[in-house]
């Protein structure tokens, strides 16, 4: 059995989080919260916008594919030869949001990039738990 090119995988991360979408849109959407729990940016919340994050270990290329305010954000995530899309749902719950954040088109031979992201999202997830915490 051979293993096609078009066989990727995914890293999703899902976590409830009591505050409002709202609150949560503004944190994935707003550069200088984003910058806060994720990296530096120049992120606009509108179709077609090219953006990077920048970090001390280089930077990721990224174009917003789709956005719905309040609802859902995808965009294009490309660095070091991975070619992904991040998509992020919000669903409204009685204790506040159904946070979703799927990282899709891993390759089988980007092992190490799968790995480093599943560390990676949950590092961030909990980075962006504490800005909104403190966000107003």
């Amino acid at each position: 059995m051979s293993i096609t090119a078009t066989e990727t995988r995914s890293v999703i991360v899902e976590r409830e989080i009591p505050y409002p979408p709202e609150k949560i849109w503004r944190a994935l959407t707003q550069p200088h919260l984003i910058e806060d729990w994720l990296m530096k940016n120049d992120f606009k919340p509108v179709a077609d916008h090219r953006f990077s994050l920048r970090a001390d270990w280089g930077s990721v290329d990224c174009q917003v594919l789709a956005i719905e305010a309040l609802k859902s954000l995808s965009y294009t995530w490309a660095a070091y030869g991975l070619e992904s899309i991040v998509t992020w749902t919000l669903t409204p719950t009685s204790r506040g949001t159904h946070l979703r954040m799927e990282q899709a088109g891993f390759r089988p031979d980007q092992e190490k990039a799968y790995q480093g992201a599943k560390y990676g999202w949950q590092q961030f997830f909990t980075n962006l738990e504490q800005v909104l915490a403190r966000a107003d």
